[in-house]
């Protein structure tokens, strides 16, 4: 789900009312650092439970194509478009697919690049009302359509993903920098010179098993670099107590630290970071120990992360999928038997999170599942 700061154009505030390689005993599901994770497998075929998928296309994605933030006065936007679009092809659902692709071309294709804008508000004329795109939209479209290449043998989806993942390379990433690549969340509003604090970046827009698939469409970027320098900066970005890193970090002056004018939080953003991370099968087990401390101390939540507490409880049962995915990839813990239904009362982010969680821990470590 999105919002946007008052005085600046910020692509993409998530907001709400919002098989792994061999370890040692004592890591069961161990993951690895870029260059050394287990390939990244196909998509296709894994959610393959016809119930939860009609479920959530009846609940969130219309005839024509449309994923609604239900939570969110009913706006969509690329990221909630790239989300439909990677589910439908882990459901084998073409139809869905195109559909969510035609309107997703029709409607936020309207800018002077390949890029995409990122927020689209019926309520509003002209519905999209700001033109700056969102990476992590940008990305996720990206990676569904080169996975629906594969998928169904389909050069077209394959010319439009590369399309897409050029225009990434070209002008979101900051390849050569004192952090290494840098993955900008926007092509406006976040770098050195648009800020006085910037470059400014959202480390869950860093979509590891996205970037593990992009080589095949546009094999001229270093999208392993990349991986290598994200997994860098979310080893960096621990603040507070509860060494979390905070949705918007500022990389002025090279090391770390809260972007000025966001809340020091670790919030609806911040939270996708560990999904990412095991969906790749990157980083080892100590980089999910201060995710997993916190949630077992303090349940799913917003946090302030220089006070500790808890600012919003995160009450809806789909965000529970991602604390399980992280405990079933470091400590092989079963799946928890609710979450591999769609739960009644969720909105558009949770239940979104837990069928991308749940195609995740089918992926990389389908043993949970006792299937």
């Amino acid at each position: 789900m999105k919002r946007i700061l008052t005085g600046l154009c910020i692509a993409c505030l998530t907001a709400a009312p919002a098989p792994a390689q061999d370890a040692p005993p004592s890591m069961p599901h161990a993951v690895a650092s870029p260059g050394t994770e287990t390939p990244s497998p196909p998509l296709a075929g894994t959610l393959p439970d016809e119930e939860i998928w009609r479920a959530y296309k009846a609940k969130f994605v219309t005839e024509a194509g449309r994923v609604v933030d239900t939570a969110n006065s009913q706006v969509s936007h690329s990221e909630g478009q790239g989300y439909g679009l990677l589910l439908a092809v882990a459901a084998r659902d073409r139809f869905t697919f195109d559909r969510i692709w035609g309107w997703t071309r029709a409607n936020l294709a309207v800018r002077n690049d390949e890029l995409l804008a990122w927020r689209w508000e019926p309520d509003h004329r002209p519905a999209v009302a700001d033109l700056n795109d969102a990476a992590d939209g940008d990305i996720l479209i990206a990676w569904a359509l080169a996975e629906a290449a594969e998928a169904w043998s389909e050069d077209a989806y394959r010319v439009a993903s590369r399309r897409l993942a050029v225009e990434v390379g070209r002008r979101l990433v900051l390849w050569k920098s004192a952090n290494g690549a840098v993955l900008l969340p926007a092509v406006a509003g976040f770098a050195a010179e648009d800020r006085p604090d910037g470059p400014v970046v959202s480390l869950s827009y860093y979509i590891f098993p996205a970037f593990a698939r992009l080589g095949l469409v546009a094999p001229e970027f270093d999208w392993e670099g990349l991986s290598r320098s994200g997994l860098h900066l979310i080893e960096a970005s621990r603040f507070g107590e509860q060494n979390l890193p905070v949705d918007w970090i500022s990389l002025n002056g090279g090391t770390p630290h809260a972007a000025d004018g966001f809340p020091a939080s670790f919030a609806f953003n911040s939270i996708r970071i560990p999904l990412y991370l095991a969906w790749s099968g990157i980083g080892g087990r100590e980089i999910y120990e201060p995710f997993l401390a916190t949630w077992s101390k303090q349940g799913m939540a917003t946090l302030d992360v220089n006070t500790g507490r808890a600012v919003d409880k995160l009450d809806e049962p789909g965000y529970r999928a991602i604390p399980a995915l992280a405990a079933c990839v470091t400590s092989g813990t079963p799946w928890p038997a609710d979450l591999k239904s769609l739960q009644p009362g969720g909105n558009y982010y949770s239940t979104t999170l837990q069928l991308l969680s749940l195609v995740a821990v089918r992926m990389r470590a389908p043993s949970c599942l006792h299937e």
